[in-house]
């Protein structure tokens, strides 16, 4: 008996969230208590997932043991040649007399084979995890995390504003929950048999949480089955999908534009805010407030603008009165910027996701007719460490040309298997005799054989795909497109928080719904598992819900994944004006081949930008060598002009070397100092050859004469004369 496994993957659970915050939040940016409740919110949503298969093994090896240590009949000896199989009157058989059926159908092993699992947890630490981690998920699910996420969006300045504004906005969420709340109320106080005590009441607000979310769990469900194994399928199909970027390019065009013309429209707003109250204005603290949550270039060009010396007096002397804006209207103006920038912000992360995405597949179509097969990219990768030396030409082009459509189809059927499987479970997880649900047969399979591990897989692959199935269609259908989660630290704190919230709302109803797949939440107390004990004890206190809601409502799943296997709402919404990716209409013609010209102008653009960045590293890389190039010239005209001084000292008298230099060039006539000797000069040619050329006859005809006259002049302006080269 060891805490072991549990530990570790407890530890893996905690490293897996702070990994996926990592990648999607920026802990720099985000304030520090948003973190902190995402991830936590995160935390305790993996732990469900991944700790109840644990829990099922658990109950497996429990019931193993409890039916082998059981008291004997009135017939032990002939217990085991019982036919499994209840000959009962139809006319009187209960529900009662179905779960007793099944248990005895269920029968364990005897007690010599009921091996522990090599996973095993004790039965008090479990309920104790079940306990804090659901009703941590569920304050935070319905009171904390909607409330935070209201007042990060909130335009009031005050802590009392904002709350008030959360608490309004999320009036929606509240009034469905406790709408549910109240008719399981009703449905208790009216029941004589139900005493409305504080555990009742727990209970009642468990199952209004369950409820809620099973509701939404199906139609995500019905949404996600169909669409997951379609995307793998659709990727195989490269054409296909680029075409479908194109399309999404230039939808997602029109909501960029739509969104900086906004945001220059509510700049605009801002600036004759800022301009009408002044620092000495009571109102200025929370215009401040405002610009701070502007773009930083705007706030910039209001920091030059300002004008701080402006008194409120002298506005009694204008013509024109200015009307103050009151502080309804700031909040309604900083609800409009927090609005905007989020607008904006989300239509730029997704526009470069999807150019980035679009120019991978041009890649790829290009490079399915290359017959060298090699993989050349229109823009380097910038491939680093180890994956630049696995990431060849060659292994890329096979890669990616090759064998990644045949996997992606491989997966897509696979997936396609899997939907189809949960489907049916869906409909006939209700029927316990005969056992119709195939992922409770594999269960039962594996439990037979005392295989443990075989049973914590079968539970982790099932989970794993349902949740993929459901949280894949919130940040993909229309109605959730203002969240989106953006890795490389580009998701913003209101989409944290909105996924936080789905994870904690989510995670409980489905893991419920994996439980009856199985046919673990309808067996009585001797195969239980901890989770039912602590958020199925509605089964007993509202058991219509269990013969009535969930029996019959998972059925949707079938219905609406018909619809959405034959498009039903994306033409629906075609014909109504919306631009949806149809595939044969024309309206889809026209917007991918403004997604292909949009594509198009962004390589230019990008490809100027690169000129541009080159033009820049090259002129950075010239410039040391042409100012050391200019250095060494310096040093080599200084040297010989060095060497011809100390050659006209030959000629001297008495006089000093100065003055001797100077009364050479002096009694020179005939330098001239054109264009051509320049050009000689700049093109490298020998200096002294030059001046020696120049000035050879008159150094023979020197005197001592020119040395006196040479002498007054240096007296004559009071310094010593400067040489021709001396300024060089």
């Amino acid at each position: 008996m060891s805490v072991g496994p549990l530990v570790v993957e407890i530890l893996c659970i905690f490293a897996l969230s702070a990994y996926l915050l990592h990648k999607y939040g920026d802990w720099r940016k985000q304030h520090p208590l948003v973190t902190i409740i995402v991830f936590i919110s995160w935390y305790f949503s993996f732990i469900i997932i991944f700790v109840l298969p644990l829990d099922v093994t658990t109950t497996f090896y429990k019931q193993c043991v409890h039916d082998s240590v059981k008291p004997s009949t009135a017939a032990p000896s002939k217990l085991n040649e019982i036919d499994t199989t209840l000959w009962v009157d139809p006319k009187v058989i209960t529900t009662e007399d179905v779960v007793d059926s099944n248990r005895i159908r269920r029968e364990s092993p005897p007690v010599n084979e009921c091996h522990e699992p090599w996973s095993y947890v004790p039965e008090n630490i479990l309920p104790i995890i079940w306990s804090i981690v659901y009703w941590t998920s569920y304050l935070l699910t319905w009171i904390v995390m909607p409330m935070m996420k209201s007042y990060v969006s909130a335009g009031a300045f005050t802590v009392r504003g904002k709350l008030k504004a959360a608490v309004v906005e999320n009036l929606i969420w509240y009034g469905s929950y406790l709408l549910i709340f109240g008719v399981f109320l009703i449905y208790a106080a009216v029941d004589p048999k139900i005493e409305l005590d504080i555990q009742n009441l727990q209970v009642i607000g468990i199952t209004a949480s369950n409820t809620w979310g099973l509701l939404l769990l199906v139609l995500l469900l019905g949404y996600g089955l169909v669409e997951v194994p379609r995307k793998y399928w659709y990727q195989s199909k490269k054409g296909y999908l680029l075409n479908y970027i194109y399309f999404q390019l230039a939808k997602l065009s029109t909501e960029k534009s739509e969104a900086e013309e906004h945001l220059e429209d509510v700049l605009e707003d801002v600036r004759r805010v800022s301009d009408v109250i002044k620092y000495n204005h009571a109102s200025r603290k929370n215009v401040n407030t405002i610009i701070s949550k502007c773009p930083d270039t705007f706030q910039d060009s209001l920091v030059k603008h300002l004008d701080d010396f402006q008194d409120y007096g002298q506005r009694k002397e204008q013509t024109e009165p200015v009307m103050i804006p009151s502080e309804k209207d700031l909040v309604k103006l900083h609800s409009k910027v927090i609005y905007a920038m989020q607008s904006r912000r989300r239509t730029s992360t997704q526009w470069d996701i999807l150019v980035e995405k679009a120019f991978e597949l041009e890649d790829v179509k290009s490079n399915e007719s290359n017959h060298s097969k090699n993989y050349h990219h229109t823009y380097d990768p910038n491939y680093n460490g180890l994956k630049s030396y696995i990431c060849t030409p060659n292994v890329e082009w096979h890669w990616r040309i090759l064998l990644m459509p045949t996997i992606l189809k491989v997966v897509a059927v696979v997936l396609v298997i899997g939907s189809v499987m949960v489907i049916w479970c869906e409909m006939t997880f209700f029927c316990l005799s005969p056992n119709l649900s195939l992922f409770s047969i594999f269960v039962d399979s594996a439990n037979s054989k005392n295989n443990y591990l075989v049973i914590e897989i079968i539970c982790i692959v099932i989970m794993a795909f349902l949740s993929v199935c459901s949280y894949y269609t919130v940040f993909k259908i229309r109605i959730f497109d203002f969240y989106l989660l953006a890795p490389h630290h580009q998701t913003d704190e209101n989409s944290l928080l909105f996924c936080g919230m789905m994870l904690c709302r989510l995670t409980p109803p489905l893991c419920l719904n994996f439980l009856s797949l199985i046919h673990l939440d309808t067996r009585t107390d001797e195969l239980e598992t901890a989770y039912t004990g602590v958020m199925g004890r509605h089964l007993d206190l509202l058991p219509f819900i269990q013969s009535g809601f969930n029996v019959y409502y998972p059925i949707i799943v079938a219905v609406l994944c018909l619809a959405t296997y034959f498009h039903l709402g994306s033409r629906c919404l075609s014909c109504l004006g919306f631009q949806q990716f149809v595939g044969d209409d024309d309206m889809t013609e026209d917007m991918i081949e403004e997604g292909h010209q949009l594509m198009k102008r962004e390589k230019r653009k990008r490809e100027r930008a690169l000129k541009s960045e080159s033009r820049k590293r090259y002129i950075e890389k010239i410039k040391p060598r042409e100012n050391g190039q200019r250095l060494e010239n310096l040093n080599s005209h200084s040297d010989r002009s060095f060497n011809r001084e100390a050659a006209s000292a030959k000629f001297s008298k008495d006089s000093s070397d100065g003055e001797h230099r100077v009364e050479i060039f002096k009694d020179a006539d005939g330098v001239d100092f054109s264009d051509n000797t320049v050009s000689h000069l700049g093109d490298g040619v020998d200096f002294s050859d030059k001046i020696t050329s120049h000035l050879g006859d008159d150094v023979n005809d020197y005197s001592a004469s020119g040395a006196s006259s040479d002498s007054g002049m240096g007296r004559q302006y009071g310094r010593q004369s400067k040489g021709i080269f001396d300024d060089v």
